[in-house]
């Protein structure tokens, strides 16, 4: 087996129990928190919100800077920087004393994060680009399945074990994950000789005078704005729908077969933008995104909506990989994790903005009026694509 299918398989697996690790804790956010002294329901509220989004922002921060680092030393250096920070992090959660001490290491954990964003770099560096697309939803496949998996293991081993003893298996898992990691992936890459040192700033402009790559850029802030912004709420969709029965449970369904449909449909579609192109993946999947979206604002049976978020699922599976496998095919040489580090910027603001934003707007308008804005922000990105990315690839090819 050649490397490249090597490394896409190990770290496949290692994102897989990376994922899983980091999500187990959000089922019981809330719940530990009021472990720490927070009684009061309203201050549980807020200080979840502000604890969950303090990891975003930070990450969404320092992305430039882990690109820059990955271009210099290798991406394989931050995947492992990653894992082995991150490992260490989450122990330190399961000893916070109060919410700022937890609001510390969340803050601190974004700031050292980025396994995923190092792994998509890596693979997609090291990947014939013939096959990049086809590695990516691959990769995207195993995140999605870990990210389903974690939070049905944290709410079982949170009810055996404790709240605080899920922090000490989340990290050894991150660590087991970047040993791995160590012991088996190797790197083709070769530091630059007599780089000139440059700024963020920069660098920025370097990457963003190649076109389309700031329109892409914004397309991946809005899918993650879009369809990661009604997450939060779709609970409060459910309980309304279904007469507070089984709330829950549909809930943790409606999440869970979305993440399922992404999971199925990401390696096919991956392997599809090899062979027609991302853009027309990325084109299309925002297409059926759209279109899945405005049912379900006016569904009136839960079935209806478990079925509309499924078929969304399919079509997300299509959006970020070939996002990703645009700024391969773009990014100018020797620059290629800083492109994918502003990108990440761009994905970590929609992931804060989007709860965020969300909540107000369905405060205001109802839940319905948020699936409402998510379809118009996807339509958006359905004309960004076909008046700003597409045309100007077909010249450049």
């Amino acid at each position: 087996m050649i490397n490249w299918k090597k490394n896409l398989y190990i770290l496949t697996a290692s994102l897989f129990i990376v994922m899983a690790a980091m999500t187990m804790i959000i089922p019981f956010l809330p719940l530990y928190l009021q472990d720490l002294g927070v009684t009061d329901s309203e201050q549980v509220s807020i200080w979840s919100g502000v604890i969950f989004g303090i990891n975003f922002f930070s990450a969404f921060l320092v992305s430039p800077f882990w690109g820059r680092l990955a271009d210099r030393h290798g991406r394989r250096l931050m995947v492992l920087r990653s894992g082995f920070g991150m490992a260490v992090v989450m122990i330190l959660m399961g000893f916070a004393t109060g919410p700022w001490s937890l609001f510390f290491f969340r803050l601190l954990n974004g700031t050292i994060s980025g396994f995923n964003p190092a792994s998509i770099a890596l693979i997609s560096t090291n990947t014939p680009k013939q096959h990049v697309g086809y590695a990516l939803g691959i990769l995207q496949a195993g995140a999605v399945a870990g990210s389903i998996c974690g939070p049905l293991f944290g709410g079982l081993m949170a009810e055996i074990l404790g709240f605080r003893a899920i922090f000490n298996i989340t990290g050894v898992c991150i660590a087991f994950a970047a040993l791995t990691v160590t012991l088996f992936v190797k790197e083709d890459f070769t530091p630059p000789k007599n780089e000139e040192k440059t700024s963020t700033w920069q660098d920025f402009k370097t990457v963003a005078a190649i076109q389309p790559i700031p329109f892409v850029y914004v397309i991946i802030f809005i899918i993650q704005f879009a369809l990661i912004g009604v997450n939060p709420l779709v609970s409060l969709f459910i309980e309304d729908l279904s007469g507070g029965q089984n709330s829950a449970f549909y809930a943790g369904l409606a999440v869970s077969v979305m993440g399922f449909a992404n999971m199925l449909a990401s390696p096919r579609l991956g392997k599809l933008s090899d062979k027609k192109g991302a853009q027309y993946v990325l084109y299309g999947s925002l297409i059926g995104a759209a279109l899945f979206a405005i049912p379900q604002a006016f569904v009136t049976e839960l079935w209806q909506l478990i079925v509309m978020r499924f078929m969304t699922g399919l079509c997300l599976g299509g959006l970020l990989p070939a996002a990703n496998t645009l700024i391969r095919q773009l990014a100018p040489e020797g620059m290629e994790s800083r492109t994918y580090g502003f990108s990440n910027s761009f994905l970590f603001l929609g992931s804060m903005l989007g709860p965020m934003i969300g909540g107000m707007i369905a405060a205001a308008a109802g839940v319905r009026g948020l699936f409402v804005l998510s379809a118009l922000l996807l339509i958006i990105g359905v004309f960004v694509m076909k008046h700003r990315v597409v045309p100007r690839l077909k010249q450049t090819s």
